[in-house]
């Protein structure tokens, strides 16, 4: 039997959609978001409810499971999660690789990210190799993925079969109102102003085919950076708004324009307690230019194609457009 962490999240839903194409028991867990109808109606997927951070509760997930997929964490760049996402991220993966351990698990494959690689040294591409830095440049988030990740090293040093991906910025059809998918939102409201900084960006198509191909492989002990390429976030916007039909940005955001964003989005999250897309550490990070070294995960599978981010974004704008047309038929 498969389990999957998160299943109810991006990453979790898009994999679990592939997996049920498989006839192979699945068992999906969720924490606070239960799964949607659609998510419910796959034959070989039974849904439990799941904290992670209950040893007791994820023992008993545990039972009869042969490989498991860790999708589940928490996202966030506002700063009062700081230690609740580090709380949460790091004992969670701790208490899930003891269980897959401690019940002989054939395989482990772990989400984490091209944030653990640090951003402290731009001279040239970050690599697998990369060693973390402490830097102000690293988020709260990165920082707590970083240490997610030890605890799956030092579980693959007391025996656990595993691999680690380090996906770049994953891009794909989602929920409109949160993580990455929300950036379509921002490219269709037509923001205007862009930053200089750059970041590797990657199909979740692509991310979901790389964990499956490294469960099903003999790769153990490794780490994968899975990245399309390094764009910049006004190449990115750019590609988004003319997808959508819409303005590109156009004005070069001044660190000035840019500390005024997040702090009226802060001041706006404290009026409607809703997060915004800009947030302290979100307009930092989109000012610093990351390059990263994808070959690794290209050398192990010469085979493997990345989608080209344009055409991912194509796909994105057009489900975007569909959703958002489903909603407009309700107030006709």
């Amino acid at each position: 039997m498969i389990l999957v962490t998160g299943a109810s999240g991006f990453l979790g839903q898009h994999l679990l959609r592939q997996l049920a194409k498989v006839n192979v028991p699945i068992r999906a867990l969720y924490h606070n978001n239960p799964p949607d109808e659609a998510l419910l109606q796959f034959a070989n997927t039974s849904w439990m409810q799941c904290d992670l951070l209950d040893v007791y509760a994820v023992a008993e997930a545990f039972t009869d499971i042969t490989e498991v997929y860790h999708c589940a964490a928490k996202v966030s760049f506002d700063a009062e999660d700081k230690y609740l996402i580090q709380k949460i991220n790091i004992h969670s993966t701790a208490n899930v690789v003891n269980a897959a351990l401690g019940f002989n698990v054939r395989k482990l494959i772990h989400v984490s990210s091209i944030a653990t690689l640090g951003r402290g040294n731009i001279e040239k591409p970050l690599s697998e190799d990369s060693f973390w830095e402490e830097s102000k440049k690293n988020t709260a988030y990165a920082r707590s993925k970083y240490l997610a990740e030890m605890e799956v090293w030092r579980a693959m040093a007391e025996g656990l079969n595993a691999a680690i991906i380090n996906p770049a910025i994953i891009l794909g059809a989602g929920n409109w109102d949160e993580g990455s998918a929300r950036l379509i939102k921002v490219a269709d409201n037509e923001f205007p102003f862009y930053t200089e900084g750059i970041n590797g960006w990657v199909d979740v198509a692509d991310v979901v085919r790389a964990m499956i191909w490294l469960m099903k492989s003999d790769i153990n002990e490794e780490r994968f950076i899975l990245s399309e390429g390094n764009h910049s976030y006004k190449e990115i916007f750019t590609m988004m708004a003319n997808a959508l039909g819409k303005k590109a940005p156009q004005i070069k955001a001044a660190k000035w324009i840019i500390d005024l964003l997040w702090r009226w989005n802060w001041v706006k999250k404290l009026a409607t307690g809703k997060s915004g897309t800009v947030s302290k550490e979100t307009a930092r990070t989109a000012q610093v230019k990351c390059y990263y070294d994808n070959s690794k995960f290209l050398n192990a599978l010469p085979e493997f194609q990345y989608t080209p981010i344009k055409n991912c974004i194509d796909e994105m704008a057009k489900a975007y457009k569909a959703s958002q047309n489903k909603f407009d038929e309700l107030f006709v």
